[in-house]
């Protein structure tokens, strides 16, 4: 019995040095997600206004021709997807890897940025054009625009006729789902002419409204790309608090199971003891 006492303290103390170390992981996560996702939407400002003046020279120029809206015949895809460097962030990896199982070809160029998933993706046959692992953590803007411009610069070649993102979509604190972003062709079907009649200002575009977004719908892909990796991110630290919180609520739970059978077993060593000091009265 007293091996048995001892086994269950060994136990709680283990339990309870774990749980320090969850909550304290927990604690972190939450406060890189604050600040994380007030970087995110600070950004949607500007991503939007960028987005409002590309649809407004279309929408004024609906003839205008673009290499980056005008579709290829490639048929295949590149592809840039967004994992995180560390683990212990429940389902959030193995999500962004089985929606890119369904939507890459295998063949196809990918860019993985990330650390996790680079040995795997390699393994299982994935066309990973870079060579060493690249952080996600420390990824910068222009390293990503780097990416985005060789990205282009297939597709402008009609090495590839897609150009599209793999990242986890930020919904909310508890609910975080892996989608898929085209990039290129630039999509301005939904754009549609302006009513004369409600033109106020007359727009004049110099030198050219082609020339102009020539020079905006990459300037937008870029800050698409780059505020899908925040929400990544976002998504990431949301993830890995909600993993963190629960293992810390399991860890509550059996450290009062494990308490629990550790008393039982302290008063059966009693009630022996107690047994064993009658039973010898009693025989004296």
């Amino acid at each position: 019995m007293a091996q048995s006492k001892q086994a269950l303290r060994s136990r709680i103390k283990s339990v309870n040095s774990t749980r320090k170390i969850t909550k304290a992981m927990e604690m972190i996560a939450n406060a890189k997600l604050f600040k994380q996702r007030n970087r995110m939407e600070a950004n949607r400002l500007y991503a939007q206004r960028l987005q409002d003046v590309v649809e407004e020279i279309v929408a004024n120029n609906l003839d205008v021709e673009s290499e980056l809206i005008q579709k290829k015949d490639s048929p295949h895809k590149m592809s840039i997807v967004f994992c995180s460097d560390l683990g212990l962030c429940g389902g959030y990896n193995q999500n962004i890897l089985k929606k890119a199982r369904v939507e890459i070809n295998k063949s196809d160029p990918t860019f993985l940025v990330g650390t996790s998933l680079y040995h795997q993706m390699i393994e299982e046959g994935f066309n990973i054009l870079n060579k060493e692992p690249i952080s996600s953590d420390h990824l910068t803007f222009l390293e990503l625009k780097e990416l985005i411009e060789q990205a282009e610069d297939k597709y402008l070649a009609n090495e590839v006729g897609k150009v599209q993102i793999l990242y986890t979509k930020f919904v909310n604190t508890m609910t975080f789902q892996a989608e898929v972003d085209v990039l290129l062709p630039c999509d301005v079907s939904h754009v549609v002419k302006k009513n004369p009649e409600e033109i106020h200002v007359d727009t004049l575009f110099e030198p050219s409204a082609r020339k102009i977004l020539n020079q905006l719908i990459p300037m937008m892909i870029q800050d698409v790309a780059y505020s899908d990796w925040m929400e990544s991110t976002t998504s990431e630290q949301g993830s890995r608090r909600v993993a963190m919180k629960t293992a810390t609520d399991n860890a509550d739970e059996l450290s009062q199971e494990l308490l629990l059978e550790y008393n039982k077993a302290r008063q059966a060593a009693i009630t022996q003891e107690i047994t064993e000091i009658v039973g010898g009265s009693a025989a004296v």
